[in-house]
């Protein structure tokens, strides 16, 4: 067993891919002379995300790339025995699809299609079919991309696959419906918040939640990076600035001193509980 750090980004990425791959390239350089050994980018970094959540312009959509291009490539080499996982809009032929990725220096560790999609996003991408999580430098991981996290099931699979990290990867904006003056107050920085810390205390698994800041469009982003502990509590965070969170922990020590006395995976009854289709879908 072994510490390692874990750092959770907030920060603007815009619709400029070039941009957005120096940037994040620098933001990685900097991390790694932090010792940084898992770094967390929001969705979306690489292109940025819808400007409208309700009714995406078509016109407007954020650029796809090829999994293989040069943008990946770029992040990859500057990764080096750094765990990076980073969202963009991947092309895949005519699809779409919102995807996170997670790399080191030696390649491609993981890949995870956005499932779950809110509003009008169907319009702009073609939903993902599935879970599952994977080894890395830092310990087994499994991705999630913002809305993903609403749903119990999609930590609880990854958790169930073996990972003892998650990283959640957000572009999640303040209401869309009833924006409140002052983002600590929007309804939805509590939820943000209150996903995190309960799909980390579910599951007695690290979260390291990631989020863009600023504004895109219509949409205002929350920020609110941070890394939550097994037992659900926020151990480091930016709140609505910019900035990385990291906190430094021995992974498996700690999820396994979470799940001593009360194993939550272990303690399951799985054939207790209910189909989660819903009724009038059966």
């Amino acid at each position: 067993m072994r510490s390692v750090t874990l750092g959770a980004l907030a920060a603007h990425f815009g619709r400029d891919v070039e941009r957005g791959v120096a940037k994040a390239v620098g933001i990685v350089e900097s991390a790694a002379r932090d010792g940084v050994d898992l770094l967390v980018f929001p969705d979306a970094s690489l292109g940025g995300y819808l400007g409208d959540l309700r009714q995406p312009d078509p016109a407007e959509l954020p650029p796809a790339l090829d999994p293989d291009g040069p943008e990946l490539a770029a992040i990859t080499a500057a990764a080096g025995d750094m765990t990076v996982c980073i969202g963009y809009t991947e092309a895949v032929g005519e699809q779409r699809f919102n995807t996170a990725v997670c790399v080191s220096g030696d390649g491609v560790l993981g890949t995870h299609r956005k499932v779950h999609q809110p509003a009008g996003e169907s319009l702009a991408y073609a939903a993902g079919d599935q879970f599952g999580s994977f080894d890395t430098p830092v310990g087994r991981l499994g991705m999630l991309i913002d809305y993903d996290k609403t749903f119990p099931e999609s930590a609880r699979t990854l958790a169930l696959d073996g990972a003892r990290i998650i990283a959640a990867l957000s572009a999640w904006p303040a209401s869309v419906t009833d924006r409140a003056a002052r983002l600590p107050a929007d309804r939805q920085s509590r939820l943000f918040d209150l996903y995190d810390c309960a799909r980390a205390a579910e599951n007695q698994v690290f979260v390291v939640s990631s989020n863009q800041t600023g504004v895109m469009g219509s949409l205002r982003f929350l920020g609110q990076a941070k890394v939550v502990g097994p037992g659900g509590d926020i151990l480091a965070t930016t709140r609505s600035k910019g900035g990385m969170a990291t906190v430094t922990a021995d992974v498996d020590a700690e999820v396994d001193r979470a799940r001593r006395v009360l194993s939550h995976l272990a303690e399951l009854r799985p054939d207790t509980y209910r189909s989660t289709t819903p009724a009038d879908q059966r």
